[in-house]
């Protein structure tokens, strides 16, 4: 990777000229504007009875992609091996790491979504390389869908274009399979030996922005040491089932840089901060964001007696849309390591690592970085009510330590690096903004380094702050109904018992299996002057009222659910509705199942508003603008860490499929289009029973004419039952 005090100019990217506004179904259409622009080296996926990668430069113009063998900036005339325009229907899902010739490389899949033939695949060096490249690739579909709806010329030039396809035969596959034995032979070979100087770190800037859900934790803070603050989660005391316990403290590096750090298994590099669990041993790879770990250590330093201990466990991560990464671990058991000899074989703590980057005044980039763990209730509380020194020889102070370790390895290699201009430490980019809710997470704070973690500082002022936000968007409701409909028409009166769906609606907190819709306050949104103080205000009130629920278990994924005859929408009550905004979330399991939402306008909605251009609108503006917020309110805690609380732009993340007809529009969100989301609900489904979720969805507001945004929507899913699910009726 080129260092920022000799940028290369070969593998660069930018953005040239201005971004495109974003308005109706895609962006400016000033022709004096020049297209937006991003380029650089990644590699391109093939096979040919093996599988390997050929390095190529990639250069998006506008809404044409250029594969190249050489950079063409150096090599004026050169001609593209492949060129094709990025296609509206084109996907891109993030596949996560995978080990080419001992390098770790970050995978993108693109593939269309009505021709599933036609797909292809690159590697990046790093996470946030492959993440700018998706958003690369959603700029050039938004401008596809610009050009295509505006017809004339541009039409006409896309319709003799082919949509690109990184995938199709080529003829002499065969010798690049015979050259990847010739690079193995050479051990890292030319290509891998410049891994990490394939992309140049482009000068353009993408939007990471997100909302959050209110978390109900309350975290005090009970020790400190080496600029690490422990935690205990002193209102989860009740379920008597452990403690959780965190460990948060401020590093001197990019996230991007502590998650490669914190997912390696090096020996030699984990035994340079990790005091526990240095010898680790990659077991089995389910896939690019799943693996199976097993691991050793000897824990005579902690207890004198203690023989020494194995372990197996799983390990899932994720990176979010505002480039927060998340790292589950699970004890678990894998037939491939049975009990070793001479070992006792234990179950390791439950724990989560979450990783984000902070806004710093500083040049170099910060990264906040937080351990979570559960662990015995009894023992906890005998090391913290003794202040004994024999919380310090245990395994969870051991595993605890891991981020403090973290704070002096990356210290040390930044320093030692200073002068090599070192691209992993000092490249990465912070968002604006790492977190865009209070959450309720309450903590005592500490002088060490937590200027920029922004964090709340007590239960009494976050409730303050909630009460003086819910009133905020109290009063902002109204004037959003006057923006969103037509107020000259009657209202409807919208009774949930006037309408049937298969799951119950529930008559109160504590009823199992059902369905109930609560208010906005949980979510924080956009306001006012978002973007001038990016400052949020409480979800008010949802815009749309939810009328019914269905629960179907269906053999294979179901779209269109809204046109099917036995549908609420083409009932008699439902043809009389001004509007139906249908939700169908289908859910990948055996069986499948479809988790469908009926939201109903009690008024017209006008045709000029937002919610009328996103009803009426085209499917890249609808990507772009759809979000869905998650928060588990009860729940198994490492199950609340998987889902999170961040806000999520559904289109950019899984497959979405619209339909619009008469009175109503259709989204078909296609969870298990994306190797991610399938691990989350996966193990959602696992502890389903016991969980109560509230989901909020809303059309982000980008302009200031759509701001304060307003939730559209709201539903709370009680301990759903799997069995309870009924299939579709004919």
């Amino acid at each position: 990777m080129a260092s920022p005090e000799e940028p290369r100019k070969e593998g660069g990217g930018g953005e040239s000229g201005g971004s495109a506004d974003e308005k109706g179904g895609g962006g400016d259409a000033n022709a004096n504007v020049r297209p937006f622009e991003y380029y650089g080296w990644v590699y391109h996926l093939a096979g040919h009875k093996i599988e390997f990668f050929r390095r190529r430069f990639l250069w998006i113009r506008g809404t044409y992609l250029q594969m190249f063998k050489r950079d063409p900036h150096q090599h004026p005339g050169i001609k593209p091996i492949r060129r094709g325009y990025v296609g509206h229907k084109v996907m891109v899902e993030e596949l996560g790491s995978r080990k080419v010739n001992h390098e770790d490389v970050y995978v993108l899949r693109f593939y269309n979504r009505l021709d599933q033939s036609k797909r292809g695949e690159i590697a990046c060096p790093t996470p946030e390389e492959a993440q700018k490249w998706m958003e690369a690739f959603h700029r050039a579909k938004q401008q596809v869908e610009y050009d295509l709806s505006n017809g004339g010329s541009a039409r006409k030039n896309l319709n003799e274009e082919a949509e690109i396809d990184l995938q199709r035969h080529r003829r002499r596959v065969g010798r690049y399979a015979r050259g990847l034995k010739k690079l193995i032979k050479r051990g890292q070979g030319q290509d891998m030996r410049h891994s990490r100087e394939l992309c140049r770190r482009p000068t353009g800037e993408f939007d990471g922005d997100a909302g959050d859900a209110i978390e109900a934790h309350e975290w005090k803070c009970v020790r400190t040491f080496n600029g690490v603050r422990i935690f205990e989660d002193v209102a989860g005391h009740k379920n008597g089932k452990g403690v959780l316990v965190k460990a948060v403290g401020v590093i001197d590096a990019s996230a991007d840089t502590v998650f490669e750090v914190v997912l390696n298994l090096d020996r030699e590099k984990r035994y340079e901060w990790d005091i526990l669990t240095g010898d680790l041993e990659l077991v089995d790879s389910l896939n690019g964001h799943y693996d199976i770990v097993y691991g050793t250590y000897d824990p005579r330093y902690l207890t004198r007696w203690t023989s020494k201990r194995d372990f197996v466990f799983s390990r899932q991560w994720f990176r979010g849309q505002d480039g927060t990464y998340t790292i589950l671990h699970f004890p678990t058991v894998h037939k491939k390591r049975p009990p070793k000899s001479g070992y006792r074989r234990t179950k390791i703590n439950p724990s989560t690592w979450e990783i984000r980057n902070i806004n710093s005044s500083s040049v170099h980039p910060r990264c906040l970085a937080t351990q979570m763990l559960e662990i015995n209730a009894e023992g906890w509380f005998g090391w913290k009510n003794n202040q004994s020194s024999k919380f310090e020889k245990s395994v969870p102070h051991a595993l605890l330590c891991q981020v403090s370790g973290l704070r002096a390895y990356i210290g040390a290699a930044s320093a030692d690096e200073a002068n090599k201009a070192s691209g992993k430490l000092v490249n990465g980019e912070g968002n604006d903004q790492f977190y865009d809710a209070i959450g309720t997470d309450s903590s005592s704070t500490s002088s060490d380094d937590s200027d920029n973690e922004v964090e709340p500082n007590s239960k009494e002022n976050k409730e303050n702050i909630k009460t003086d936000l819910w009133a905020r968007a109290k009063s902002s409701l109204r004037r959003t109904l006057v923006r969103e409909f037509c107020t000259g028409a009657d209202p409807i009166a919208l009774d949930p018992h006037d309408f049937q769906g298969s799951m119950r609606l529930g008559t109160n907190d504590a009823d199992r299996d059902c369905w109930t819709s609560p208010n906005g306050s949980g979510f924080v949104i956009r306001g006012k002057t978002y973007l001038k103080d990016n400052a949020k205000i409480a979800g008010g009130d949802p815009l749309l009222k939810l009328i019914a629920v269905d629960w179907l278990k269906i053999d294979n994924p179901i779209s269109n659910i809204a046109l099917h005859s036995s549908s609420l929408v083409q009932s008699e009550a439902g043809k009389r509705l001004p509007f139906i905004f249908v939700l169908n979330l289908q859910v990948p399991a055996k069986p499948n199942y479809s988790l469908v939402l009926y939201y109903a306008a009690e008024r017209p909605v006008k045709e000029n508003s937002l919610l009328g251009r996103f009803i009426d609108g085209t499917d890249t503006f609808r990507d772009s603008r759809f979000k869905l917020i998650p928060s588990i309110q009860e729940g198994y805690w490492m199950v609340k860490r998987a889902v999170g609380t961040k806000a999520c732009l559904l289109g950019k993340a899984v497959t979405c499929k619209y339909s619009r007809h008469d009175n109503f529009l259709e989204i078909d969100v296609d969870i298990g289009s994306s190797s991610v989301a399938r691990s989350v609900i996966g193990l959602v489904l696992g502890y389903v029973t016991s969980l109560v979720v509230d989901l909020a969805i809303l059309i982000e507001g980008k302009e200031e004419e759509e701001l304060p945004e307003y939730i559209l929507g709201t539903v709370r899913l009680n301990r759903v039952r799997l069995e309870s699910a009924v299939p579709l009726k004919d």
